[in-house]
């Protein structure tokens, strides 16, 4: 099992979504229609594991995903499919790039929302951004060799935040149930 690394905010992680960025940008012209950094990475000040997570943002049309996830694989992304996951397709990322996470999803869906609602949340309100930071930084420490422990752990803080950015709570139900 993967150790779990929490580390405080690196400056330069903006920087390295935007090399990936400008790396995956041209192969999905004309299928994307943005490619958001989120995750903890994307909060300044906020500590997180240091892989950037990034969501290539497409229309709902299902075909607009399967050329998204057709590009990707030419630039050496291997698909996992959604990972139980509905509207989101995750990839394992090429051999030798920086560390991240990156997602194909569709405009409007949960995961998209849910990513956005909790980055902006967090941006516009240091001081949850720094409760959440401290608290993960203590996980980090209980379950270094635990990640699926890590993930359960902090998911009621997540919900929590999630609701106070005004996410609905049958939504949050599902959120709470895919991180069980």
């Amino acid at each position: 099992m993967p150790a779990v690394v929490v580390t405080p905010y690196d400056p330069s992680w903006p920087e390295t979504f935007a090399a990936i960025r400008d790396c995956i940008a041209p192969a999905l012209e004309g299928v994307a229609i943005g490619v958001e950094h989120v995750g903890s990475t994307a909060v300044p000040g906020l500590a997180a594991k240091p892989i950037i997570d990034i969501d290539v943002v497409v229309p709902g049309d299902p075909e607009f995903v399967a050329k998204a996830i057709e590009r990707l694989s030419g630039l050496g992304y291997v698909h996992r499919g959604d990972l139980g996951i509905k509207g989101r397709e995750a990839f394992f990322r090429p051999e030798g790039s920086p560390p991240h996470h990156l997602y194909v999803v569709r405009e409007g869906s949960l995961p998209l929302r849910n990513h956005l609602a909790l980055r902006d949340y967090l941006r516009a309100n240091p001081t949850a951004a720094q409760r959440y930071g401290a608290f993960k930084l203590d996980l980090a420490a209980r379950y270094a060799n635990d990640i699926d422990s890590y993930v359960r752990a902090k998911t009621a803080l997540v919900i929590d935040l999630l609701r106070t950015a005004g996410i609905p709570e049958a939504e949050l139900e599902v959120i709470r149930q895919q991180n069980l």
